[in-house]
């Protein structure tokens, strides 16, 4: 610690805690900022942007997100930390501005557009420590004001900090001390199943903490990504700034009138404010029904955070739905605050947009568990589907939105009760799909033998061949015409033959009265080696029945995602089949449905159980909710880590 940093002084559990949640606050206030400006940017050649402009400002656009996406990861590591110690999660915060003394004199948190300033601010906000970087003139600091602790003091109290990464450190000592005096297993006395570790998220450094050694690498992890110490990496936040600020400048001279973002406002209002100092109120009615919606979306997605924490060993089927249901929401907000940055927020006002205020909630206490928590987080987004619904009729690009809004309603499932009634989108369940007939399909090619009728789905196909090399008499390759011949072989080789194919590309419908396809006893996913992903299990793909078997794209270059098209091997994609095993438990139950829904630009979410096994059958880990990357580039395959949003991945 440099000799001009005041010192933090931690010397109780309910001081740690206190300056966990001003941890928590400055990591949720700043994440709420770095998605404030990306919003802004201008979304290519359509919005008067050049090809190499729009280039540009698509990768300020992913590099500032990835940011805010890393704060996030920082704001789940600060929260494991308070579950660890006893506490509970910190998402309180007050309304932008951030009024003067929340934050030390020199942090300064306020609501900007993509701008040189504001870029010159994140510098300032992320700089490590011992780098001299001044704030810009358009963010003044208020009048000097010292927040110092008392030591003996019996209250917790504000404390400064020069920087980040100072008051992380400071925190550092402070558990390092209170597990000396106290007792390192006294201190981490919290439910490990009440954080959220990697198995719940795919967010890089995310893990579970459980004593003074993983809360340590929790703190290394935030201040690495944050300002690169010690040794300041060229992926750190200071750094992506300091890259986007550079490639700005260089733009910037070669045109003069270049301006990559829309002109939002700063610092909006929904309400028209009792200070009207640096605030403006959003008042065209377009835009303030959109802004309206994108805060219902932020509330609900802070109560889906709430409610993921602080579940016991019993209850994590409700913590793998609601932080589901929090990520979807996320990708939401992402379109209708983008969208929102197009918009007039004046009426009698040209030239300035509106842009999100992240209204808080009074309350965002969590719920206890049960029927009515489902019912009530069900029943908020049946509200905001209402009114997306009139807000983007058929043909606007967000006309999806209400139905998105419904399906994750359906999938918290509204328990039957008083009030509950029939037309609630319900999902549907299917334990077993045993016996399933494949539906008919008009891409679907159908020959009809005497005992058996067999199926086949062209798009679906791999040409893993084992059915011309196990069965040629039936399936006669590169014949003109019919080339299925469903009689040229006994009907249990036939039906073998059919279950020996990994994309499920061909199925059948026995004639004979035997049994048709039913379930494998055991879920299982094989990481196919620089391929795809190789499921067996009854699979719910996008809430639709696709059958036992199927393969699916992970390298990203698939022209018939979510299905692999062996474009990996043009791709040249490389990932082995063969990952270092991972710690689990055994599950319980190890069949029953397996949904996938694969995320728009995102991973493939998996939810039921699951065994992930090598290319050769090893076993790396079980699961019963999983985010797997299917862009190809994540650090931690098969587990995705966020790359998609840093390299612009586009998948429907």
């Amino acid at each position: 610690m440099a000799a001009h940093e005041p010192r933090i002084v931690i010397e109780t559990r309910e001081e740690l805690i206190y300056l966990l949640a001003e941890a928590a606050a400055i990591e949720h206030n700043l994440m709420c900022t770095y998605f404030y400006a990306a919003w802004s940017l201008k979304r290519g050649t359509e919005d008067g942007l050049t090809k190499p402009q729009a280039e540009a400002v698509q990768r300020w656009r992913q590099a500032i997100i990835s940011v805010a996406i890393e704060e996030m990861t920082h704001l789940t590591l600060v929260s494991n930390l308070v579950s660890a110690v006893g506490g509970a999660p910190h998402l309180s915060r007050p309304n932008f501005p951030i009024p003067a003394g929340y934050h030390p004199d020199g942090v300064v948190v306020e609501l900007a557009p993509f701008s040189r300033a504001v870029l010159e601010h994140f510098i300032f906000l992320e700089r490590p420590e011992g780098i001299e970087v001044a704030d810009p003139t358009e963010f003044p600091h208020p009048a000097h004001y010292v927040r110092k602790f008392a030591r003996g003091s019996l209250m917790p109290s504000a404390q400064d900090y020069r920087t980040v990464g100072h008051l992380y450190r400071g925190i550092r000592h402070g558990l390092a001390v209170l597990s000396h005096h106290i007792g390192e297993h006294i201190l981490f006395c919290g439910d490990p199943a009440a954080q959220l570790g990697p198995e719940d998220v795919s967010l890089t450094g995310a893990r579970v903490i459980t004593d003074l050694k993983s809360a340590e690498a929790a703190i290394d992890t935030i201040i690495e990504q944050g300002e690169g110490a010690p040794t300041h990496r060229d992926d750190s936040h200071y750094s992506r700034f300091i890259a986007v600020r550079d490639e700005y400048d260089k733009l910037s001279k070669a045109d003069p009138h270049f301006q990559p973002a829309f002109p939002v406002v700063r610092n909006p209002v929904l309400r028209p404010p009792l200070d009207q100092h640096d605030r403006v109120y959003i008042d065209a009615p377009e835009a303030a029904h959109v802004l309206d919606l994108a805060n219902a979306l932020y509330g609900h997605l802070l109560r889906c955070l709430v409610q993921s924490f602080g579940r016991t060993t019993e209850e994590q089927e409700g913590k793998h739905v609601f932080i589901g249901v929090a990520i979807d929401l996320m990708f939401l907000l992402d379109a209708v605050a983008s969208h929102l940055a197009t918009l007039p927020a004046r009426k009698n006002q040209t030239g300035v947009n509106a842009g999100m205020t992240f209204t808080m909630l009074r309350d965002v206490a969590k719920l206890p568990p049960g029927p009515g928590e489902r019912r009530f987080m069900a029943e908020r987004l049946l509200d905001m589907a209402k009114h997306a619904d009139q807000l983007f009729p058929s043909g606007h690009p967000l006309h999806e939105t209400s139905a998105t809004l419904v399906s994750l309603a359906a999938r918290i499932e509204l328990p039957a009760g008083p009030g509950a009634t029939d037309s609630f989108p319900r999902a549907d369940v299917h334990p077993s799909h045993a016996g399933e007939v494949p539906p008919k399909s008009p891409d679907v090619e159908v020959e009809t033998g005497k005992a058996v009728e067999i199926h086949f789905a062209s798009k679906r196909c791999i040409h893993a061949r084992f059915c011309v090399l196990g069965a040629p008499a039936v399936f006669r390759a590169n014949t003109p015409g019919t080339w299925i011949y469903p009689d040229a072989m006994p009907v249990d080789d036939v039906v073998e033959i059919a279950h020996a194919c990994p994309s499920g590309a061909i199925t059948y419908v026995r004639k004979d009265g035997g049994a048709n396809e039913t379930a494998p006893p055991v879920n299982r996913l094989n990481l196919r080696e620089n391929g795809p992903y190789a499921i067996r299990a009854p699979i719910r793909l996008k809430g639709v029945d696709a059958g036992f078997r199927a393969t699916l794209c992970r390298c990203g270059a698939s022209k018939n995602k979510p299905f692999c098209d062996n474009s990996h091997i043009a791709a040249g994609f490389k990932a082995t089949g063969e990952p270092d095993t991972i710690e689990s438990n055994p599950l319980t139950v190890r069949d029953g449905t397996l949904e996938i829904a694969p995320q728009t630009n995102g991973p493939l979410v998996i939810a039921g159980n699951l065994e992930i096994c090598s290319g050769t059958g090893r076993t790396i880990t079980r699961v019963t909710k999983a985010r797997l990357c299917r862009c190809g580039g994540s650090r931690m395959k098969p587990f995705c880590d966020n790359t998609h949003a840093k390299i612009g991945f586009q998948a429907p």
